[in-house]
């Protein structure tokens, strides 16, 4: 084959391949805002959203669970019902999540802070018992000094369930003798005085 030969059969490819680029992924049929259309029975490309849909305009639901906030101000009190679970829940995210910081009692002693990170406050100063359970939840929505927003990787429901648990850790590293109910400290003391005739 010659050089002219060549070259038309190098065009000839060229102008194959050129008409099998379309727009058509540019110009689909599709159906606007609103617009009827016969594909669906009732002829409105309009549908109502699925059974159980949540708009992603989260805020709107419930401002206070999404924000932790009312009024202007943090909230003082779970929007949630504080349950055993809710604590057993809260200790896993808290494990999982916070536990390389601020250790597994909240002392700020975690994993990276032994390795060189600085250390966060401890869970047992008095500005953080002092603190709301909508402090923790803000500050792990937005992110606080070093530490950066959880928002996008800790669901809205579990940071309150972390924050619980982090006001029962304070209660449990804080507590008194008097925060023992009645009862159980009765069971506690005949306990005690039966294990020492042992």
């Amino acid at each position: 084959m010659n050089r002219a030969g060549r070259l038309f059969v190098l065009a000839l490819v060229g102008a194959l391949l050129l008409a099998g680029c379309g727009r058509n992924m540019a110009e689909q049929p599709r159906v606007g805002p609103l617009q009827a259309t016969p594909f669906f029975a009732d002829g409105s490309g309009n549908r109502a959203p699925l059974e159980g849909t949540v708009s992603r305009e989260r805020g709107a639901i419930d401002p206070v669970f999404f924000t932790g906030q009312r009024d202007g101000g943090l909230v003082t009190e779970l929007p949630i019902e504080l349950t055993y679970d809710l604590l057993l829940r809260g200790q896993e995210r808290y494990d999982i999540f916070c536990s390389m910081c601020h250790g597994y009692t909240g002392a700020g002693d975690g994993m990276v802070v032994r390795r060189g990170f600085p250390q966060p406050a401890s869970f047992h100063d008095q500005r953080l018992l002092d603190a709301s359970v909508g402090y923790y939840f803000n500050a792990m929505t937005n992110g606080f000094g070093r530490m950066y927003s959880y928002a996008g990787r800790i669901p809205a429901e579990d940071r309150w369930a972390i924050a619980a648990y982090v006001k029962a850790l304070q209660l449990s590293q804080n507590a008194t003798i008097d925060d023992v109910p009645a009862d159980v400290r009765r069971a506690l003391e005949l306990e005690g005085t039966e294990g020492s005739i042992r």
